[in-house]
């Protein structure tokens, strides 16, 4: 492992210290992709999860320490469910057959999102993801499933609401940090960089709290066709920005 991430790091050219903490890519593209091949949109799909596995490998050797990544958002539940049965497939599939990788590398899986909607087998299959990797100290992959974050921030306030109405917390006393320890990401860092594929120019209601001074990053290239070189490019150009969090700099 050690080897591999120093051949990683030769290839980046940039600096541990340099480089984003925290990496959180919207996955898009699958299905135009797919059907610029002449394929099924569900082939699409198959084919990210190996762009799934390239970067999570390829952010576990540069020594990075959170990725999050979009695999399903809470509007994507409008898709045809065939497509929909599909994905579920797909997770149900990955967290099964992606253990022993994520115990090799020590990585930590989180998932963030609403699980209500999302079948009890792939539920199950997540937890023992989740449960069985809660240890390592690598990576921490946080996948973000049946997600929207206006929803994040609804379900925040109606916790906190509830907090004060119990008595257990004074209204006046209520700051950042108080929304923050309530949001599905509490105990994570923000996103340092935000990925998108597929040239699309919008948030699409993903992690609108916790990017408010992340770096954005857009490429043409949709998310199957993404690769370790594109996330090398990302990383660069991140390294080269001059990052003001709304003061001034030089």
């Amino acid at each position: 492992m050690a080897e591999s991430l120093t051949k990683a790091a030769e290839v980046l050219e940039v600096p541990r210290e340099a480089r984003p903490r925290h990496i959180a890519v919207i996955m898009d593209g699958n299905g135009r992709w797919a059907q610029r091949q002449g394929l099924p949109r569900i082939e699409g799909h198959r084919r990210g999860v190996a762009s799934v596995r390239r970067v999570t490998e390829e952010c576990a050797r540069l020594d990075i320490e959170q990725l999050t990544l979009y695999c399903l958002s809470s509007e994507n539940w409008k898709r045809p469910q065939r497509e929909l049965e599909f994905l579920m497939h797909l997770l149900e599939q990955y967290m099964i057959e992606e253990r022993s990788t994520i115990m090799e590398q020590n990585i930590r899986v989180n998932v963030i999102g609403r699980r209500n909607d999302i079948p009890d087998a792939v539920q199950r299959e997540m937890q023992k993801t989740i449960d069985m990797s809660a240890a390592n100290t690598g990576l921490r992959l946080c996948l973000a499933i049946n997600y929207g974050s206006r929803l994040e921030l609804v379900d925040a306030v109606r916790e906190i609401a509830e907090k004060v109405r119990d008595g257990e917390l004074d209204s006046a006393s209520i700051d950042e940090a108080t929304v923050h320890s309530h949001l599905y990401t509490a105990g994570m860092s923000d996103p340092d960089l935000v990925i998108r594929t597929a040239g699309e120019m919008r948030i699409s209601n993903f992690l609108l709290w916790q990017i408010s001074y992340s770096e954005i990053w857009i490429t043409a290239h949709c998310w199957p066709e993404f690769r370790e070189a594109d996330l090398h490019q990302a990383i660069r150009d991140f390294a080269a920005r001059d990052r003001r969090f709304g003061g001034l700099t030089g």
